[in-house]
């Protein structure tokens, strides 16, 4: 049975803050939501997401993030 990665079905929005730079708002479904940050223009935020959703989708497609769960540093 194949799984889904954890990441897969998240949803992610950019975040002014405080401070002038910009935080990801990553939602998962079933999660609480988690703030990356700091980047310092919007464009980087945006950049970041884009290459996460990018690394999800290859290591669902491979099973990689499989792996380091099931291998117990073997």
């Amino acid at each position: 049975m194949q799984r889904t990665h954890p990441h897969a079905e998240a949803s992610y929005r950019v975040i002014p803050l405080d401070n002038g730079s910009f935080g990801v708002e990553v939602s998962i479904p079933d999660s609480y939501p988690t703030t990356v940050s700091m980047f310092k223009a919007k464009a980087d935020a945006e950049a970041w997401i884009a290459e996460h959703q990018r690394r999800v989708q290859s290591q669902t497609q491979s099973g990689r993030w499989l792996r380091g769960a099931n291998s117990r540093g073997r």
